[in-house]
Formats: C-alpha cells, sequence, structure tokens
C-alpha cells in the first residue's frame, strides 16, 4: 500500500513538473523592461509601457499600417517592410527615400502631424494597426481611433536606454509584420557586430574626456549618467563627463556649471545638427569659452540630414552598431583606420 501510495506521489510530480515546462514554454519573451511578448494558442499577447494588446491568430501578420513616428520607420526600413505602409504623418521628417518614393506614387498617404492628425483619413485608410509614441495631450484622439475600429499601439522606444534593446523591437515588428526570420537574423547580425565593436574599443591605450549635447537658452541639457548616449560612449571606451551620474533622463546644468567640468575635455559629441562651429558661437558666444571649442574636436549629428530629415533618429534608432562605430571612430580613429562616420560630422 505504501510503495502505491509512493508512485502516485511520483507520478503526480512527474505530472506537475510537465505541467510547469509547459507553462514556463509560454512565459513572456522580453525585449526590455518595458516591452514583452507572448504567444499562446491562436493569440500573440503584447505588453508596451502600461498597455496590453491581445491579437488573434487571424489578425496577424498586419498587411496594412500606419506610423505617427519617424523613428519607428527604422524598423519598418531594416525589414523592408515599406509596402506594408499606408499612411505616415509628418513625412517631412522622414529620411527613407523609398517612403518618400511610395508617398509620391500615392501609395502611402500624408495623415497630419503632431499638431493635428486627420482622423478622418486615417479611419478611411482602414488600417490594420497605427505605430505611434504616446502623447499624452492626443489621448482624445487615439480614443476616437479606437472607437472607430482602429488598434493603436503604442511603442515608445525612445525611452530605452540600452541601445541594444532599442535595437531588439524589431523582433516586435518582424512577429507583427510576418517577418520573424528577417527580425531574428537582423538582430542577430546587429547584436553580434555591436559587441565585436565594444571589444574592439577596449584596444585604445587612451580614454578621452567627452562633453554631450548643447545649450537651449540659458541651460545646457546633459545626458544623464545612464542614458543611451552615456552609454554609447562607455562602450567606445571613453569617459563622459557625467559617467558617475545615475539619472536616466537629461541634467539641467548651466554654463558655468558646465565650464566648470570641462577642463579636460577633449571631444563634444551631439552637438545638434550645427553644420559649422561658427554657426553654433553665433547662437551661444559662450561656447568660444570652452577649451574643447577651440582645442578639441567638435561633432553634431548632422552626418546623413535631408531638410528637416534626420537618419541619426531613423535608422540610426536601429543600427545602434552604427552608432557605437561612429563614436570609436571618432574617440579613437587608429582603431577604425578606413571608416567614414555614419551619422556624425565634425565641426569646422
Amino acid at each position: 500500500m505504501k510503495l502505491r501510495i509512493l508512485l502516485l506521489i511520483t507520478f503526480f510530480m512527474l505530472i506537475s513538473c510537465k505541467r510547469e515546462q509547459k507553462i514556463s514554454s509560454s512565459d513572456w519573451i522580453s525585449i526590455s523592461n518595458n516591452v514583452q511578448y507572448k504567444e499562446q494558442t491562436n493569440v500573440l499577447e503584447i505588453k508596451s509601457g502600461n498597455y496590453t494588446y491581445n491579437f488573434k491568430s487571424e489578425q496577424v501578420p498586419f498587411k496594412k499600417i500606419i506610423l505617427l513616428n519617424a523613428s519607428l520607420m527604422g524598423y519598418i526600413s531594416e525589414l523592408g517592410a515599406e509596402n506594408l505602409v499606408i499612411g505616415v504623418s509628418s513625412p517631412e521628417y522622414i529620411y527613407s527615400e523609398k517612403i518618400h518614393s511610395l508617398l509620391k506614387g500615392g501609395k502611402i498617404q500624408n495623415v497630419g502631424s503632431e499638431q493635428k492628425y486627420d482622423v478622418e483619413k486615417i479611419i478611411s485608410l482602414k488600417p490594420d494597426a497605427i505605430f505611434t509614441n504616446h502623447i499624452a495631450s492626443f489621448d482624445n484622439t487615439y480614443e476616437l481611433l479606437k472607437n472607430n475600429g482602429v488598434q493603436v499601439i503604442f511603442l515608445d522606444e525612445y525611452m530605452e536606454q540600452n541601445s541594444l534593446e532599442k535595437t531588439a523591437y524589431i523582433k516586435l515588428f518582424g512577429k507583427l509584420l510576418g517577418k520573424d526570420k528577417e527580425a531574428e537574423a537582423k538582430y542577430a547580425e546587429i547584436e553580434k557586430s555591436y559587441n565585436d565593436l565594444k571589444r574592439l574599443a577596449l584596444k585604445a591605450i587612451v580614454k578621452p574626456t567627452v562633453l554631450a549635447n548643447e545649450m537651449y537658452g540659458d541651460v545646457w541639457y546633459l545626458p544623464g549618467g545612464k542614458t543611451s548616449l552615456a552609454n554609447y560612449i562607455s562602450d567606445a571606451n571613453a569617459n563622459y563627463i557625467l559617467k558617475d551620474n545615475a539619472d536616466t533622463k537629461a541634467v539641467t546644468m548651466s554654463f558655468e556649471e558646465v565650464f566648470a567640468k570641462s577642463g579636460e575635455v577633449q571631444y563634444w559629441v551631439n552637438a545638434g545638427n550645427h553644420i559649422s562651429k561658427k554657426e553654433m558661437i553665433d547662437i551661444n558666444p559662450f561656447y568660444g569659452k570652452l577649451e574643447v571649442f577651440n582645442k578639441g574636436k567638435v561633432y553634431s549629428i548632422a552626418g546623413k540630414e535631408k531638410g528637416k530629415a534626420n537618419d541619426f533618429f531613423e535608422s540610426g534608432v536601429v543600427r545602434s552598431d552604427l552608432v557605437l562605430k561612429d563614436y570609436i571612430k571618432i574617440f579613437h580613429p587608429e582603431l577604425l583606420p578606413n571608416y567614414q562616420p555614419t551619422y556624425m560630422a565634425e565641426l569646422k
């Protein structure tokens, strides 16, 4: 009798373990702390920030999408999925030549801007989904779209401070657009490239000191020490002046405070999208007091810019490896002698 009970207990333990394994196999796949997804029988569930979405198997992959943010276009272009886009907002901020070609050909419609979306046009286009960053002031518009059967998906990729996690959003787009294999392959390629470059940067003998961003009015908005830019500078084997800061957002400082910290600075990166030092000093004469402005090297993010469109905020969102490569080229040019920066431009 005791033997039978022991056998039953063992049996149920094994069944329990199998059930636990089955449950664990459907755990969330994490893109980042902000975005996860999991697939169950005939349902794809996505968590993005405070929002949860459930799509039945017949709803995905999407065939017609609208993008309300140029930064999300980078993922679409990397997947070669431009033909699925039927509408965009503020096309003047989109860098992709293919998207502009489709706009001119009438395959893609302009659905307004962040000042005012053309809700009627969006509804008439009958998209499978709209992708956008969440803007609280547009909550009424989002609600109106939802009430008219339009699926709005919020993806705030700009909040990600880990560069490869921001790149990993391509996996979610692959899942939603029927390009899983392409997305996985592209992510693996970028991840390997990024990590190889990070190892290359460690071969540098000198570790320069770096200043970033610029002033707006009387305030200098410096990236916090845990922001994506600070992480890029660290991965490129350089010392950011706020590397010991723990903020994941901008830190505001006066010019005097920045001046006091900038004595050893050799490089100044992400100095807006200016095209020359003269343009910078015409806007803010205080820059001329900085040693790095006069004797160091200053770089803007105007390397791939057309009108109002800047590819740093489009393909650069996905191609974290190329962004890192730019910073390594700037800080350690001897490591990449034949490479020309993609997104950065040195100011003369």
